[in-house]
């Protein structure tokens, strides 16, 4: 169907793709896999002719018997969206926030079929039936912010096989959704390219994620194809050192490693990773659950009143439902549910972010819930928050050293300036930066570096508890176990409390003592979380845990 031979890509003088080649055969599903970075999108984006004018190409891109190099933009409009698709990673900025979902997969019809207005509505509600849509009519007449994060990416789905095209491009389908809808996209995917027997480049930063889908895989690392197997070979006899640590960085769902490989590690020829033995493991906890509980939740619940419009009645929507559990100092909790059960919202309860309905939540022995002005203020320098996505939660105008520097002033620590400023030097420094990185600004930093500057700013105030909510969600496998990694240096040296909440199980066993299982507002399991892992009592849990990528 495609074939890829010495493709190379330089933007300026710097050269971004080198000499990649690889055959997408009919009726196949072909997994690129590597870091943010590595080239896996630059490369397919010049397969549709969708890269910068000032990108120069070279190399061949063959497409029934056409080289797609050579195409002119007004050629390559027959082609787009008709015989190649492309599913795009983030489907809230894909599709157009002003225009119902409909509409927007009306026009894909419209511009590459001939059919009346009667049949391009009928087509495309029979999409929606197709990618398996709850109440097709009704989605056809919503916007974008109405329908739910795995019905959106559905729409890209529908949007991009309605013209039945020959090659479907699906870059990063999947990522920061749930891990139940993820299964859910994987086996529509996969069902979708059974039926029409299109062929589909399937690319992402997981190679276990990949495995559920692909027949073939290609690794690329720094703009080169490294590696190129069967899904079999790779699992079971990866050659190149990458491969072994993108397999490796994830956390295992079979053991405990005291420390995450990563691919640092294997590009060195070095690892620092060992197993925690039940004894150390037993012994940890001994010295955790001997003392009181630093926080104490009590049959909170937070109810919310939804908007009422002209046909409907308010409803009342109980986000958190007479939940209670105990975190003690040292301890990492662990809270995992998928999107909506009322993680978000527990946390910021616990933040008094949001005010309760009813219950209790004791800090240190005494209440928070009545707490205001200076003594509001000072528990907030104790209880702190790491968020998920670090791009939004930074200033985009303040230097990284003034963010970090910016909480210290609030709660007038360090006395002054100078101080203040070595002190976000030695946070910069200790999160695995440097002292050059002070006067840069978000946008000048990977995915990756903003995290670590989120997690310096967050300790720079010396919290007791951490609250981090999908603090790793949206990173790639090998960048994920460096975090993960340094909030467990972290804790070891500055004896920090973690609330871990993720949608991930597999990353909420390795980072958790205790496991919390949420659904719909409610906990629904909690124990210790290599037993709630071993031995789930709840079908919800077991869910959960079925649908984690698990590899060959």
């Amino acid at each position: 169907m495609l074939n890829l031979k010495d493709l190379n890509i330089y933007f300026g003088n710097e050269h971004v793709i080198k000499n990649i080649s690889f055959d997408l055969l009919p009726n196949q599903i072909l997994g690129i896999v590597g870091e943010s970075g590595s080239g896996k999108s630059v490369s397919t984006l010049s397969i549709l002719g969708l890269l910068d004018r000032k990108a120069k190409v070279t190399g061949s891109i063959q497409f029934q018997d056409r080289e797609l190099i050579k195409l002119t933009e007004d050629q390559f409009q027959n082609i787009r969206g008709n015989l190649i698709s492309m599913i795009f990673q983030e489907p809230m900025s894909s599709l157009n926030p002003s225009m119902r979902c409909g509409k927007q997969v009306e026009e894909v019809l419209i511009q590459h079929k001939n059919l009346s207005r009667k049949e391009v509505k009928q087509e495309v509600l029979s999409l929606f039936k197709k990618v398996k849509l709850p109440r097709p009519e009704a989605i056809f007449k919503s916007y974008p912010h109405q329908i739910s994060g795995g019905q959106k990416q559905r729409v890209m789905i529908a949007m991009a096989i309605a013209c039945k095209p020959k090659i479907l491009i699906a870059d990063e389908p999947t990522t920061a959704l749930d891990v139940t809808v993820q299964k859910e996209i994987l086996k529509l995917l996969k069902s979708l390219q059974q039926e029409t027997e299109m062929s589909i480049i399937f690319i992402s930063h997981d190679l276990a994620l990949v495995s559920e889908v692909a027949d073939r895989v290609a690794v690329m690392y720094q703009g080169e194809i490294v590696e190129q197997n069967d899904v079999a070979s790779i699992f079971k006899n990866a050659k190149h050192p990458y491969t072994k640590a993108l397999l490796a960085s994830k956390p295992s769902t079979n053991h405990r490693l005291k420390t995450l490989p990563t691919v640092n590690d294997y590009m060195e020829d070095i690892s620092n990773s060992r197993l925690e033995t039940s004894e150390e493991r037993q012994n940890r906890h001994k010295l955790i659950y001997s003392k009181p509980p630093l926080l104490e939740v009590k049959n909170i619940k937070k109810t919310f009143i939804s908007n009422a419009g002209w046909f409907q009645k308010a409803e009342k929507v109980n986000a958190v439902d007479d939940v209670s559990f105990k975190i003690f100092e040292g301890e990492t909790l662990g809270l995992v549910g998928e999107s909506g059960c009322g993680k978000s919202t527990l946390g910021n309860a616990i933040l008094r972010l949001d005010d309760l309905t009813e219950g209790d939540i004791l800090y240190q022995g005494k209440s928070i819930i009545g707490l205001q002005g200076e003594a509001l203020r000072l528990l907030r320098k104790d209880i702190q928050l790491i968020f998920q996505d670090p791009f939004s939660s930074l200033n985009p105008r303040l230097s990284v050293g003034n963010a970090i520097m910016e909480p210290m002033k609030v709660h007038s620590l360090y006395g002054n300036v100078g101080s203040r400023r070595e002190k976000a030097i030695q946070l910069l420094q200790r999160v695995g930066l440097s002292e050059a990185h002070f006067n840069r600004y978000p946008h000048q930093f990977s995915g990756g570096q903003r995290q670590r500057i989120g997690i310096a700013r967050t300790i720079a105030v010396e919290p007791k508890l951490i609250i981090c909510d999908e603090s790793v969600s949206a990173l790639d496998i090998s960048v994920q176990a460096q975090v993960l990694n340094l909030l467990n240096e972290l804790k070891a040296d500055f004896g920090f409390t973690y609330i871990f909440i993720s949608h991930d199980l597999a990353v909420v066993k390795y980072m958790a003592d205790q496991l919390l299982v949420m659904h719909q507002g409610k906990i629904v399991e909690h124990g210790d979380a290599d037993v709630v892992y071993a031995q789930p009592q709840k079908e919800y849990t077991r869910q959960l845990i079925e649908a984690i990528p698990k590899g060959i």
